[in-house]
């Protein structure tokens, strides 16, 4: 049966997402922005593969003791996602592996293999005294804040977990998605000759998912009102599957392709990998997700990527982690930077036109002169007045 996540995560996260000052369609920006267009993205260190649910504890690399005189131990649970996925749980854990190479942390990690196990995962780290927890996905929202309120001692960072009611030892690392999505749309629309472009997206359960693929309509539909997109959600199947089937996500990627796409973005951990598969067998341009993925899909298919929308996961939860150490940690949202990822290898196929109107957007974006319209999840009314957040975004004069 399918989860259903608003169940957990109540409908009041969703009103409140509405008239929180963070709402991403809003234009509020981070505390730093991004000082250009695209992002230069680092390669972080390389992910460990773990050979059981529990990873082995890795070895910190520095000494920096926190403000109490130790070190911390920080402990990260995944979403259903593999850590190694490329994507989304991958970029948190090298946040992690930063804290452990900068900051000398210890490190341990739990891959969570089925929904049912978030609380006990986490409890496990709450039960042999962990600094920081770091909790990733929406869906571990609620058994994350249950584990805090029971463990004040504790810091948690809850990755995509807006927080509604604040708790002095949870920090929810959020995203503007919708922004990132607008570009990703821009530039998809922009590059795109057959006027059709698709998006293969996780469940629309999720508001970060939502407001990646409706971000991804609303800035093609900026660029041009007739073209055609096509953005399909995996919302079929239990969450548990949502974003772990690259399979589907190829198949789903190849009929949009079939029926004209010459663009395909990639949004949903491995499944929206399946995307870019797609994109590479079929030589046409793929957007990935979450992180700069040329760096990290491999070889075989980093050329079919003209960029990534980007969530900069790495240095968001690395920031939380040394506020823990510094001893300045703030419970409540602390919300991260978006943009685009460099061309690489389409650096030379995107018209200087196109990256001239990517940094226009980009600013309006940052400024609030252009608001992407987005609601902040499904089915809750947009900012802009649509019900649904489906329309393109409007310039402020």
């Amino acid at each position: 049966m399918k989860r259903q996540l608003f169940g957990r995560a109540g409908a009041a996260l969703a009103a409140t997402l509405l008239m929180a000052p963070m709402l991403a369609a809003c234009g509020t920006e981070p505390a730093a922005s991004p000082t250009a267009t695209t992002i230069e993205a680092t390669k972080a260190p390389a992910v460990t593969e773990p050979t059981a649910t529990t990873a082995a504890m890795e070895e910190p690399t520095a000494t920096t003791a926190s403000s109490t005189g130790k070190t911390l131990k920080v402990g990260l649970v995944t979403d259903v996602g593999s850590l190694n996925d490329k994507s989304f749980n991958e970029s948190t854990w090298e946040g992690v592996l930063r804290a452990q190479k900068e900051l000398g942390v210890e490190a341990k990690n739990i891959e969570t293999k089925d929904t049912k196990d978030y609380a006990k995962n986490i409890e496990q780290f709450t039960s042999q005294n962990y600094d920081v927890i770091v909790t990733v996905g929406f869906a571990l929202a609620e058994d994350t804040n249950k584990a805090a309120a029971a463990n004040p001692n504790i810091k948690f960072i809850g990755v995509d977990q807006f927080q509604e009611k604040v708790l002095p030892n949870v920090s929810g690392l959020i995203f503007d998605e919708d922004k990132a999505g607008y570009l990703a749309g821009v530039l998809a629309a922009s590059i795109s000759t057959s006027n059709n472009i698709g998006a293969v997206c996780g469940t629309d359960d999720v508001p970060p998912v939502w407001k990646f693929g409706e971000g991804y309509k609303a800035g093609a539909k900026s660029i041009k009102p007739d073209i055609t997109v096509q953005v399909t959600y995996h919302s079929d199947v239990d969450i548990s599957k949502s974003f772990v089937d690259p399979e589907w996500g190829k198949t789903t990627a190849l009929s949009m392709i079939d029926k004209g796409a010459d663009v395909v973005f990639g949004a949903g951990g491995l499944t929206g990998n399946g995307a870019i598969f797609a994109a590479k067998e079929r030589n046409i341009a793929a957007i990935g997700v979450d992180k700069d993925q040329y760096l990290s899909i491999g070889d075989e298919y980093k050329g079919a990527l003209a960029s990534s929308a980007m969530k900069l996961l790495t240095p968001g939860t690395f920031d939380l982690i040394k506020q823990v150490q510094d001893g300045t940690f703030k419970g409540g949202n602390f919300t991260g930077e978006v943009g685009l990822a460099p061309y690489h290898d389409w650096e030379s196929k995107v018209p200087a036109e196109v990256k001239s109107k990517i940094a226009e957007v980009d600013k309006g974006l940052k400024d609030g002169s252009i608001k992407t319209c987005v609601s902040p999840a499904k089915g809750v009314p947009a900012p802009c007045g649509d019900t649904m957040g489906t329309t393109p975004a409007t310039a402020t004069p």
